[in-house]
């Protein structure tokens, strides 16, 4: 095994109290301060790590762990400062079948002891680890070294004890599975919600940077923070005055009579940095930069002052933050508006978009919990606030407006985890640049960056909605109905022809509005005036009373056949009930929910409001269309819900070792990388056991001839396929032909490739002709920020036209793959279609699976482009597959690190 010479970057990382350390590779110039680590250990921790009491170990120690590297050894520290607080390290022993075995070994300063520092080095040990081929650590500790022991134990991953005497031999298995991911999760959020304390819930604030007259961003402010009731102490920092808004105004932040938790900044780009500093130095916990225009060196300035001391930043250029809870009341920001107290937490990129969601919910009754406005988000990010509000005990609902992710990846498992307790809402923005069809000649063109962010949404459960308006009228019905358990719709009207419509709307939003039963109708028309038609739409006639409606909506809410009701309304002067008598016979109705309830009002002034009566809460909408495309979502939320969670399934016949030298023999010759060969392609292939239709490499007419003897099948036909260096389209070439049946036939087409293809023709494909079959597309992209997004669809000549993929991202769960297969518009051909016999959709589900497998063990793989993948009832062969390679460094998205 070769350990990569590379070392990680230092990272920030923060413990489980919210602290933040740096952890680094050790370097020759560390000696003193890993010296200085052991010689202030006590005598008890000293023999806990070294089994003796003698400083004499530790010395040796520190002088070899910072002596020039050693091959197969690695170590980390965790620093604050100057001070190291902790080192892991480990020293690969020597191999056997099942891989490699390395001696680990920790230390954490006395002071540092509970605080995650261990945890947190062993993780980023085992990142490395796995990356130099280690599969398992080793360590002895003595037996009453509880602590060191519980760290294993507590990591996630498979650990094993032996006792012998006074020390435990411990080993822990390096193979990462979903409890080693959620454990990690755990600690990641019980680290991240500790650090937001001090900006979300401060009992102090200073804002910096307050003009002394009326227009200033600062000033607007303070006069928030002081107008609305912050329940903490309130300071500023001016350099001339002494009170500003009543408020006790400060020269520096050095001044301040006490270290403030939060300090707002609003002073020009180019002070931000020495701002920073001072908080830093202050012990100011959290930053909420609000200044605008900072070049590269101030915003590297800045957030290395944000990381060097500790400090979690909020923006900078944004609008600001705030949290309604009653004992904190903090209203840093400069909207006009106050927001209202209420359950839903709104994170935005975009101020003019947190100000519209913030007057909405409050037009709505909604209010928020807590809002952050992350404008450019050095720092504090969506990821960030999902877990903040999964842990507040307060919001019950999540609007997101995210222009740019850090991670994907981590945000993607956070947000399956939160959407499972709350609705997440949020716009997706920038799909017309996206949007535009791309000619998908292979993987790369077909992924759109619309294609991405939706495939993130969908598998998270994240509600992707394409307007604010929509996000909020999404939101007033998630907030106040059941989710329904199905698509079924019983539309109601008083009026035939906004019947009509209010149907129409559904339908195109995906909804089913389906004619009842007798029964139902029977039962419909003994409640209803004389005149109503019962059939589905429901038209109860202008004559309807308040009472006649209500028990109306009282048979179809309980039905079975009915998952939600919409209730159009329109004033007229036929019938007794007013429309506040109509209406309120809506929301009563809506006070025992037993499905979902909505609303349209064609005549009121706004797009959507809530009709509350009593206990119950309807939202009603102006537009038909507003309201079916919000049943739509609750429905598609509803769906996501009642699935299994999903889980990543185990495969047999994967060989990643020998697909990892395969990409590292190609590398090691291509070092700027490329279009694997047919036969390199085809190993890789082999290595994770995706069924290809057998090939031979020729390089001879005789050759081209033998092999097609040995491939045709009894009375079958063989195909060559010409193939040099950077061919991307065969078919465009003429560089493909069919139906060779007699050797004569395969010697005239090999010789017609090299008399058309002279000079670059490379050799020549054969293999058998394929059975007919659905031609399907299958591959993969490494995408820089999402990683791989496996995509599926229609294959052949027409996925250039038709572009009829979907996609998702990996690494696949089984569910992600019923849905992948289920989403192109072709899927129905897939069970059978006018006569036809189903083709072998297990066979395609392993296929996408493994190929998911295959791009999530090898970052290298740039590209895979599996087109045509023939699919037969009796079973699935990619034809033709192309790979490309990339030199590519392994990217552990799920370690922890603050970016």
């Amino acid at each position: 095994m070769a350990v990569t010479d590379r070392l990680p970057e230092p990272v920030h990382v923060l413990l489980s109290d919210g602290t933040t350390v740096c952890i680094r590779p050790v370097r020759p110039g560390d000696e003193g301060a890993v010296r200085r680590l052991y010689e202030e250990m006590s005598p008890e921790n000293l023999r806990l790590r070294f089994f003796t009491i003698s400083r004499d170990s530790a010395r040796k120690a520190a002088e070899r762990l910072c002596s020039r590297p050693r091959p197969g050894a690695r170590a980390l520290l965790a620093e604050t400062g100057s001070e190291v607080v902790g080192l892991a390290q480990y020293e690969q022993l020597d191999g056997d079948g099942d891989g490699f075995d390395a001696d680990v070994a920790l230390a954490v300063a006395d002071r540092w002891h509970h605080r995650g520092v261990g945890t947190l080095l062993l993780e980023h040990l085992v990142s490395m680890a796995r990356v130099d081929g280690i599969t398992a650590f080793v360590a002895d500790a003595l037996s009453d070294n509880r602590d060191v022991l519980k760290v294993f134990a507590d990591l996630g991953l498979s650990v094993s004890r032996h006792f012998e005497g006074p020390e435990v031999h411990c080993r822990v298995r390096l193979a990462e599975d979903e409890s080693y991911l959620s454990a990690v999760e755990v600690r990641g959020r019980t680290a991240d919600v500790a650090s937001l304390q001090a900006l979300l819930r401060p009992r102090s604030v200073v804002v910096i940077g307050p003009g002394r007259h009326p227009g200033s961003v600062g000033r607007a402010v303070l006069r928030n923070l002081r107008g609305n009731g912050f329940t903490g102490r309130l300071y500023a920092v001016h350099p001339e005055a002494s009170v500003i808004l009543r408020v006790p105004t400060y020269r520096s932040v050095a001044a301040l009579p006490q270290q403030p938790d939060l300090a707002v900044v609003a002073v020009p780009a180019a002070s931000v940095p020495g701002v920073a500093e001072e908080c830093g130095a202050r012990g100011v916990r959290a930053l909420l930069v609000l200044s605008a225009g900072l070049d590269t060196l101030q915003a590297k300035a800045l957030l290395s002052a944000c990381r060097r001391h500790g400090m979690r930043l909020a923006g900078p250029n944004c609008l600001g933050l705030a949290n309604t809870e009653e004992d904190v009341r903090l209203d840093a920001t400069f909207a006009a508006d106050r927001p209202l107290a209420g359950t839903a937490g709104v994170a935005v990129q975009s101020g003019g978009v947190g100000i519209a969601l913030l007057a909405g919910l409050s037009r709505l009754g909604i209010g928020v919990s807590s809002f952050v406005s992350l404008g450019d988000k050095y720092d504090v990010s969506g990821n960030d606030m999902l877990q903040w509000w999964e842990s507040d005990r307060r919001t019950d609902l999540a609007l997101l407006h995210l222009e740019s992710f850090g991670n994907p990846r981590a945000f993607s498992r956070t947000a399956r985890r939160v959407t499972r307790r709350m609705p997440v809402l949020t716009v997706d923005a920038g799909r017309t640049d996206a949007g535009r069809r791309a000619a998908a000649s292979h993987t790369a063109a077909a992924a759109t960056p619309t294609m991405t962010r939706q495939a993130l949404f969908r598998q998270a459960g994240i509600t992707a909605t394409r307007s604010i308006a929509e996000l909020l009228d999404t939101a007033a019905l998630l907030h106040t109905q059941p989710p329904p358990t199905g698509r079924r719709v019983a539309v109601v009207s008083n009026a035939g022809g906004t019947g009509v419509l209010a149907a129409d709307a559904c339908v195109e939003a995906g909804l089913t509005v389906s004619s009842f039963t007798p029964e139902l109708v029977e039962r419909l028309l003994a409640a209803l005036p004389a005149s109503a038609c019962a059939t589905n739409p429901v038209d109860t006639s202008a004559a309807v009373s308040e009472d006649q409606l209500r028990d109306c909506l009282d048979v179809l809410t309980a039905h079975a056949e009915v998952d939600a009701v919409l209730v159009s309304l329109v004033p007229t002067a036929v019938a007794t009930a007013t429309g506040d008598d109509l209406t309120r016979a809506v929301t009563e109705a809506a006070e025992h929910p037993a499905c979902t309830l909505a609303a349209v009002l064609p005549d009121q002034e706004a797009s959507v409001q809530l009709l509350t009566t009593g206990a119950g809460a309807v939202p009603a909408y102006a537009d038909p269309q507003a309201a079916a495309r919000a049943l739509a979502h609750a429905a598609a939320r509803a769906q996501w819900l009642a699935r299994p969670t999903g889980t990543v399934p185990a495969l047999d016949r994967v060989d990643d070792h020998t697909a990892a030298a395969v990409v590292e023999t190609y590398l090691g010759r291509e070092t700027e990388g490329g279009w694997l060969a047919p036969r390199d392609c085809a190993a890789l292939l082999d290595c994770y056991g995706i069924p290809q239709l057998p090939l031979a490499w020729a390089g001879t007419e005789d050759e081209a001839a033998a092999a097609a003897e040995r491939l045709r099948l009894p009375g079958g036909a063989v195909v060559l396929k010409a193939h040099w260096p950077g061919l991307v389209h065969k078919s465009e070439e003429h560089a493909v032909r069919l139906g060779l049946r007699d050797d004569e036939q395969v010697r005239s087409a090999y010789r017609d490739f090299v008399e058309r293809f002279a000079g670059r023709l490379d050799g020549v494909l054969v293999q058998p002709m394929a059975e007919h079959g659905i031609e399907l597309f299958a591959g993969v992209v490494q995408d820089e920020v999402f990683g791989p997004l496996v995509l599926f669809g229609l294959g052949g000549t027409a996925t250039e036209i038709l572009a009829d993929h979907a996609a998702r991202l990996a690494p696949l769960t089984v569910e992600d793959v019923h849905d992948l297969t289920a989403a192109p518009r072709c899927a129905p051909l897939l069970h059978g279609y006018r006569g036809t016999a189903p083709v072998d959709l297990e066979g395609i589900e392993q296929l996408l699976l493994r190929l998911s497998r295959m791009a999530a063990d090898l970052p290298q793989l740039a590209e895979a482009d599996f087109n045509p993948v023939n699919a037969t009832p009796s079973g699935v062969a990619v034809v033709d597959a192309r790979v490309h390679l990339t030199p590519r460094r392994p990217h552990d998205p799920y370690l922890r690190r603050l970016r």
